[in-house]
């Protein structure tokens, strides 16, 4: 695997290029084919685990930044992270402007064709939106569901002005900065306590996007609404977990979203938007905890 080691202390340096030998021999990619295209993902932990997990990243991200949290769980669980379409390797979506909904039918694809019939759906950001539009399809395969610092959308009623600034502001700097320049920022997916191989990782999954895959996501978020599909979803296993300092979504709003549908809140302490990413240990154990989550009956 070629690396673009960005600028940064010899330290983090060294830490990415051990991550990215990790990433290598432990958490491969491998392509699932689908009947309109392809599906690229990750996967750690054997095939005959009994519990398997279903990881789905967010918008700046990408399968493999699930990587130190992935390998936290590989002894328990087959653990698989997806690139959703129009990322990775995976195919783009045909619609211009996708909704939630047609990421959660490529994913029931995903599932169908790598014969999971019953797996822990743990959706970050706006992975936790495609997340939610899934259980609202009724397909079954979800024994308990994890929605990560879930993004809301904009796409709800009386967010038509903020939709519109927030599209405007995400394509205008990715036609300003490229794919590349996103990356060098400084980002907010982390708290201040981050470490700098920490923020190392973040920029090296964030140099891999697809400016195409990028742009639909970013429509999606502006388009869509996490409520309308939770409205349909069965609760029955259903939480959610926000970084105790997320300033992107917080933890108000996301504690906010678990009280308006009567489902568990949890904090994840120590740690900004990339939960997982900034304490990958915690967040293993707090997805651990849905194998045998009493939850599941509700």
């Amino acid at each position: 695997m070629s690396a673009i080691l960005p600028a940064g202390s010899a330290t983090s340096c060294e830490a990415l290029s051990a991550s990215l030998v990790l990433l290598d021999r432990h958490f491969p990619e491998q392509r699932v084919a689908l009947p309109d295209g392809q599906v690229s993902y990750r996967s750690a932990g054997r095939s005959d685990r009994d519990q398997v997990v279903v990881l789905l990243h967010g918008i700046s991200s990408g399968a493999a930044s699930w990587l130190h949290m992935a390998l936290a769980l590989a002894n328990d669980a087959r653990v698989i992270a997806w690139n959703a379409p129009g990322y990775g390797s995976s195919t783009a979506l045909p619609m211009a402007m996708p909704r939630a909904s047609d990421y959660a039918a490529r994913l029931q694809q995903m599932l169908a064709a790598l014969e999971i019939s019953q797996c822990v759906l743990v959706g970050h950001s706006l992975g936790a939106l495609m997340a939610a539009a899934y259980l609202a399809r009724g397909d079954g395969r979800a024994k308990c569901t994890l929605l990560a610092d879930p993004a809301l959308g904009y796409g709800g009623a009386g967010q038509q002005e903020r939709s519109v600034q927030v599209r405007q502001e995400r394509l205008g700097a990715l036609q300003r900065l490229g794919v590349a320049g996103l990356a060098a920022q400084r980002t907010r997916l982390l708290s201040t306590q981050a470490s700098d191989e920490q923020h190392a990782w973040v920029r090296w999954n964030m140099q891999r996007l697809d400016v195409a895959g990028y742009t639909q996501a970013v429509h999606l978020l502006c388009g869509d609404d996490i409520a309308t599909y939770l409205q349909a979803a069965p609760r029955r296993g259903l939480s959610v977990a926000c970084g105790a300092e997320d300033i992107v979504t917080t933890p108000q709003a996301s504690e906010g979203l678990a009280r308006q549908f009567e489902i568990p809140f949890q904090l994840v302490d120590g740690a900004g938007h990339a939960c997982y990413i900034e304490q990958p240990l915690s967040f293993a154990a707090l997805v651990r905890a849905q194998f045998t989550s009493t939850n599941q009956n509700r």
